[in-house]
């Protein structure tokens, strides 16, 4: 067994406070939140039964963490009604419509910008130039004289 194994198989909880797996090695009867809707189920309000853990070098703690329900507990997803459908529809549409000058594109427009690229191209040339805003240069002014 590597110690990679080891530090992440903790089946009692008395570690990581809940059953720990490696990745991978979940015991049946679990599952992803993603593994219960490929099922066509949903957690349906239940605690996170477990865990499965792997080595991981992006994130902070030098560790990924995947949460897993137990599939005996879950319920089946809530079909989908027209109403649901209608309102998913207007927000897909907003999230598509530019607010400066209301066209509707095919793709949905990018929120760090908050508009259209011809919108956002045209404000960002009628702006003024970065040095024009920072403060004057001379002495620091301490308040003191």
């Amino acid at each position: 067994m590597s110690a990679a194994f080891g530090k992440c198989y903790d089946p009692s909880g008395a570690r990581h406070g809940i059953p720990t797996f490696p990745w991978k090695y979940a015991p049946d009867g679990y599952a992803t939140r993603r593994q219960l809707r490929a099922q066509g189920l949903r957690p349906g309000g239940q605690p996170v039964a477990a865990q499965v853990m792997r080595r991981s070098r992006r994130r902070k703690g030098g560790v990924a963490v995947a949460y897993l329900y137990r599939t005996d507990l879950a319920k089946p997803v809530r079909p989908m009604t027209s109403r649901r459908c209608g309102a998913l529809a207007l927000a897909m549409l907003a999230r598509r419509t530019c607010p400066v000058c209301r066209v509707v594109y095919g793709y949905c427009l990018p929120t760090s910008l908050g508009m259209c690229l011809p919108c956002h191209d045209s404000t960002s040339s009628t702006a003024p130039p970065p040095s024009a805003t920072t403060r004057p240069r001379g002495g620091i002014d301490d308040g003191q004289g």
